[in-house]
């Protein structure tokens, strides 16, 4: 409990990452309360062609309202897919991804300090992960992040770190997804097999913590799909639907859901983050650090997600740095 006594917490922030940028009164309410000034906001993926296997931009965000009282960070999620490319273009690719960001900054009148580029780089593309990483820095002069899975920590003499100036752990998606009874999510055994290296690690970091949940959809005990936006509060008020377990819900009668056809006799695995788990992930990282964050970033702001919380959890959360 002492952890949870020190002064300078982190500022929280938020990932925004719907295609269409505008809140909704809940969503403005939570940045509000927590006196929010920086939103991380996915401008686009970069996946391949499906013909040409050439880059090319996904699903752009468009604003339907301007962000002008917050600082803006542009993201860029890239696939690993396109950095496994044997024959990539990285001078081409860094050169389009900075000019796209630019138009998008110019079509919305919004002027960025800072850019973060997400990609879950492996050892097979991380010769091209890197250098993609030195030729936009050049290019974009700005301060660069980037996104940190927990492998890339404890192996990172392997994996080797990008040139940036600092990173943002992504502190979920720690497991397959499975018909088990495992969250895929978080997992606290997972993450402790982890904590130890984050000493060692020689990157400043700040973390992402999960607000999200999802259902993992199971047909003879195979994963047929996940089904975002879904928790076990929505599948108990469902009659088609019988809770079987603390996480799993059986489809008493076959039925659409969210345009999603359920046989009889499916499966749902509800994976869903509690209260008790940010706090816990906040004080197991904590017992582990050198240096304290700077900010945590939940992610993602969605109205389905924060009403699943009460309204001061985010301060519950920094105020175990």
């Amino acid at each position: 409990m002492l952890s949870c006594t020190k002064s300078e917490k982190p500022v929280i922030s938020f990932y925004y990452w719907k295609t269409i940028f505008k809140f909704s009164k809940i969503e403005k309410e939570v940045l509000d309360e927590n006196k929010v000034q920086k939103l991380y906001v996915r401008y686009f993926d970069i996946g391949l062609h499906p013909e040409s296997n050439f880059p090319i931009p996904v699903s752009p965000v468009r604003f339907l309202e301007n962000p002008k009282e917050y600082t803006i960070v542009p993201v860029v999620f890239i696939q690993n897919k396109v950095m496994l490319q044997p024959h990539l273009d990285v001078n081409d690719l860094a050169q389009k991804t900075f000019d796209f960001i630019e138009q998008i900054n110019s079509k919305n009148q919004i002027s960025c300090q800072e850019i973060q580029i997400d990609c879950d780089w492996t050892l097979k593309s991380k010769k091209n992960y890197l250098k993609f990483i030195e030729v936009f820095k050049k290019l974009s002069k700005k301060k660069l992040s980037a996104t940190i899975r927990l492998h890339q920590v404890k192996y990172f003499k392997k994996t080797k770190i990008p040139n940036v100036d600092s990173g943002v752990l992504m502190y979920y998606n720690m497991g397959s997804i499975a018909p088990d009874s495992l969250n895929s999510i978080y997992d606290k055994k997972v993450a402790e097999r982890y904590l130890k290296s984050l000493k060692r690690y020689p990157l400043h970091l700040d973390f992402a913590f999960p607000i999200y949940s999802w259902g993992v959809h199971i047909r003879n005990n195979k994963v047929i799909g996940l089904r975002s936006k879904m928790n076990s509060v929505a599948l108990e008020k469902d009659s088609n639907f019988e809770k079987t377990s603390s996480i799993f819900f059986r489809v008493k009668k076959a039925n659409y859901k969210n345009g999603v056809f359920y046989e009889e006799n499916d499966l749902l695995k509800i994976e869903e983050i509690k209260a008790e788990d940010l706090k816990e992930m906040a004080e197991d990282l904590q017992d582990n650090l050198v240096e304290k964050p700077n900010e945590i970033i939940f992610y993602d702001l969605d109205e389905f997600n924060l009403n699943n919380y009460e309204k001061n959890i985010f301060e519950q959360v920094i105020s175990c740095f």
